[in-house]
């Protein structure tokens, strides 16, 4: 009898599939009711730092140019006050071999499934990611698969995503085009369980030790050349993996002290599988629609431990509007001479706002930028959005309106950050515990670890738990 492959079947077998395409027995980890030993988990893998940066020397990952941005620190400080206006400084990533970081983790993905004798790789990923695994796979010899979702039921694709069809394919990769929804992950379980290629999740550990060189190196960048770690760091956050795997480089080279702030452009009020929504967002990632719910559901990924724990490493969240992200990309082409696409610039958006905050001694770094090209360029996405109905201006960024209006700043001092309070998030957390575990069935090792998870006291976990439990009671009550 063959292999049941509906929905429901393959469904029921992903803990299986996910297994034998990542090579993680998940459950080793185990520490509790729902804690894990995450610190265990990420210490076997089996690759150091300096291994890591070895392997993706080989493939010409890493080691990307820091520059300081002259002429924008300039800017900031004609609209900061007196003795205000940290420098401001840019990690190039669109110097990697694909034109983003994501080729630091694709590397090392690739590298391990080579070493471990999987005959290809594969992966579910609408951006960046799928042309960096495309090329890392290209460079070793290896098959690749990526599965996207690119159109909504109308067949109108999102011109970034159909760019990054084109770099999987120019890569020699087979990519399989899907219209949004929950097809995307089914057909990757299928795609997964019938050819037995490795899974290069976004969320492995693997894919998070690829990511740690690129804090390691901004670190050690400033205490070789300057004797002093960066004041702050602020890294473009979706998935939760940029962030954390930039942090724990940061403290592998010694920067424990400086702050790791996370960006997302604000993306409220669309749902990001929504059919309706797909294409009224100019944005792929680095917004609100991952970056809140990755937050506060780590393990909503496609492993059934996520080593992208975002709330362990974030000091500060803040958000930018679409516009302004639009009006920062402009300001480094036209004030550095790098064109470079938009997800990098949400977290340049909001560092120009932050460093106006800083002292005039500081030093504020943005982590990344990628590459631009025809379906990256902010034209064509607000041509996109204005074929969708969406209200394209310039005025104050506080109009904006996801979905409905893209309101672009006429002046530099009308930019601003938003702050997502840390404890709000946090309490989104520990709602999504309570939806799936009793408070009485925890253990001491999974209070230890909800509160490391979302580095709050233990105190703070209990009594928001309980907190929660009172509050579902009440309601119970009320509706009997």
């Amino acid at each position: 009898m063959g292999t049941d492959h509906s929905f429901a079947a393959v469904m029921a077998r992903k803990s299986d599939i996910m297994k034998t395409s990542v090579g993680i027995d998940y459950a080793r980890y185990a520490t509790g009711r729902i804690g894990f030993d995450y610190e265990r988990m990420m210490a076997e893998v089996p690759y150091d730092l300096e291994a890591v940066r070895r392997i993706q020397a080989e493939t010409c990952v890493g080691s990307t140019p820091l520059v300081e941005c002259r002429n924008i620190t300039r800017l900031i400080r004609k609209l900061a006050p007196a003795g205000k206006g940290a420098r401001l400084f840019i990690k190039d990533e669109a110097a990697n071999p694909s034109g983003s970081f994501k080729d630091r983790r694709a590397a090392l993905s690739v590298y391990h499934a080579v070493r471990m004798g999987y005959p290809g790789i594969a992966a579910a990923t609408s951006g960046n990611y799928g042309a960096g695994v495309a090329c890392q796979a290209a460079k070793r010899g290896l098959r690749c698969i990526i599965v996207q979702e690119v159109f909504d039921s109308t067949g109108l694709q999102q011109p970034e995503i159909t760019e990054k069809s084109r770099a999987c394919e120019a890569a020699g990769a087979e990519v399989l085009r899907l219209s949004v929804g929950p097809e995307l992950f089914y057909q990757f379980l299928r795609v997964l369980e019938e050819t037995g290629f490795f899974n290069a999740s976004l969320y492995t550990p693997y894919s998070i030790a690829g990511i740690e060189t690129l804090g390691w190196e901004i670190g050690r960048h400033f205490l070789d050349t300057e004797g002093r770690a960066p004041d702050a760091v602020v890294v473009s956050h979706a998935g939760g993996g940029n962030i954390t795997g930039t942090a724990r480089g940061l403290q592998k080279a010694g920067c424990g002290t400086t702050q790791v702030i996370a960006a997302s452009v604000d993306l409220r009020g669309l749902h990001m599988a929504s059919d309706h929504d797909f294409n009224r967002k100019s944005f792929t990632t680095a917004h609100t629609g991952f970056g809140v719910p990755f937050s506060t559901f780590p393990d909503r990924s496609d492993v059934p431990r996520n080593a992208a724990r975002p709330l362990r490493y974030m000091d500060r969240y803040v958000t930018v509007t679409q516009g302004e992200v639009f009006f920062a990309t402009e300001m480094l082409a036209q004030l550095e001479g790098l064109e470079r696409g938009p997800a990098g610039n949400t977290s340049l958006a909001a560092a120009f706002v932050l460093a106006q905050e800083m002292d005039r001694d500081q030093v504020i770094v943005v982590q990344e930028t990628e590459y631009t090209g025809a379906g990256k360029h902010p034209w064509s996405q607000l041509g996109l959005a204005k074929c969708m109905g969406i209200e394209v201006r310039a005025g104050d960024p506080r109009d904006n309106e996801p979905g409905r209006r893209i309101v672009i700043p006429e002046h530099p001092a009308q930019m601003r950050v938003c702050d997502i309070a840390l404890d709000d998030l946090r309490r989104s957390y520990l709602k999504n515990v309570r939806a799936s575990s009793d408070p009485a069935e925890l253990t001491s090792e999974d209070y230890r670890f909800l509160a490391t998870d979302i580095r709050a006291t233990e105190e703070f976990v209990r009594t928001e738990l309980s907190r929660l439990a009172r509050k579902e009671e009440a309601h119970e009550s009320a509706a009997t």
